[in-house]
């Protein structure tokens, strides 16, 4: 997937303006302003720059970079370990300003189980709304080991980058998977009602066949971008992706109807076998996302360490212009220590093509000096505490 950008994109631009924290992990207490730059936050291990960007991320449906519980979110200790937090962001959003609040609030015997969403003060259900206002990319140390790892998390990767273009991609993921669960249920039982199963089975196929076709559509749109883009080699390699599944292979043969109806009825004759397994052993669920190194045609999980981590670097920045493009708006990207392990002439170039996206960056490292190339184009901050010092990188 190729980044060869020469100049701004003629996109919204949309930035934090403020952020204000309450008992979010090591922040007891921060309210900082920022302005339209880049925002680079630099400090010791454990000094909360990660926790930063993850409080950001809860600005977009789902559980933040690191998918964690909202007890794991609420500070250690605070108000006596009541479980609570909050987050309060000021945007310059998508179509203007807005304010957006989140967070768990007491309820009479304890913090409450769902997490409250307010924009502009009303509170809204559907943490897809949140969409309207802003998208969020992040990339993150633990993602280094996505090439090798189990495919769910390859799957998990790919329907976050789907996400931020259609809003009710999530959805359709979380309905299908609980119907996936009730079928299971079902064929427990030792005479199942075939008339609910066939019922289940024809929920599951109409939901699965909208996830791949969602998932497809956001591969092929992105391979457009790579052949529709010109300009000077990049540090980092071109990116394949395809998918590899039952559904996905029915998809690629039939037309979207038949495929249904294959898959409704691959899960009818299954019944006994998904018994027997004890799961639904066909499906979206199944899929896998498949990436190679677009110049050596290799997969990506047998290239070296610093090549998977240039092509998710690329797939990054790939993703974060055809969201750009597709919605007209640049996403903000949180990038956990992606400056720690390039070179200076590398980190150099990430910083022109995050520069080019036109999108407000938050970059993350230990050493001031990873940044130095940022120059003006950033604001510093030093995170000591917990409490943010901006300084001149002049």
């Amino acid at each position: 997937m190729a980044t060869p950008f020469a100049g701004p994109l003629p996109v919204e631009k949309v930035a934090v303006k403020r952020i204000k924290l309450t008992n979010f992990r090591s922040y007891a207490a921060l309210c900082t302003d920022f302005d339209d730059r880049h925002v680079v936050l630099t400090g010791p291990n454990g000094a909360g720059k990660t926790n930063l960007l993850e409080a950001l991320s809860f600005l977009s449906p789902g559980r933040g970079l690191r998918r964690a519980t909202h007890e794991q979110v609420a500070r250690a200790g605070s108000k006596g370990g009541d479980g609570t937090f909050a987050l309060h962001v000021e945007l310059l959003g998508i179509g203007g300003p807005v304010s957006i609040g989140t967070g768990i609030e007491a309820g009479p015997s304890g913090p409450e189980t769902g997490r409250k969403l307010r924009i502009n003060g009303a509170a809204i259900s559907g943490s897809e709304r949140l969409l309207d206002h802003l998208r969020a990319i992040w990339l993150t140390p633990a993602m280094d080991g996505l090439f090798t790892g189990p495919a769910s998390d390859r799957r998990r990767f790919l329907d976050r980058l789907v996400l931020a273009l259609d809003p009710l991609h999530a959805r359709r993921v979380s309905d299908f998977e609980k119907a996936m669960r009730a079928r299971n249920r079902l064929l427990e039982e030792i005479r199942p009602d075939p008339a609910w199963l066939t019922s289940v089975e024809r929920q599951m196929a109409e939901l699965g066949c909208a996830i791949v076709a969602g998932r497809l559509e956001f591969t092929g749109a992105l391979a457009g971008l790579v052949g529709a883009a010109q300009g000077p080699a990049t540090p980092f390699p071109n990116a394949s992706l395809s998918l590899a599944g039952t559904l996905e292979a029915m998809a690629s043969s039939m037309s979207a109807g038949d495929a249904e109806d294959a898959y409704r009825n691959r899960l009818a004759d299954s019944r006994a076998k998904d018994r027997a397994a004890g799961r639904t052993l066909e499906g979206p669920h199944r899929s896998d996302l498949v990436v190679e190194h677009g110049p050596k045609q290799m997969p990506a999980s047998q290239c070296s360490t610093g090549e998977q981590k240039a092509l998710l670097i690329g797939i990054t920045l790939a993703h974060a212009q055809l969201v750009a493009q597709a919605t007209g708006a640049a996403p903000v990207l949180l990038l956990d220590e992606i400056a720690a392990h390039l070179d200076p002439d590398r980190r150099a170039a990430l910083f022109d093509l995050i520069d080019a996206l036109g999108c407000q960056a938050w970059l993350t490292g230990t050493d001031a000096h990873l940044f130095e190339a940022m120059g003006e184009r950033a604001q510093h901050f030093s995170v000591q505490g917990d409490q943010l010092i901006k300084w001149s990188a002049v």
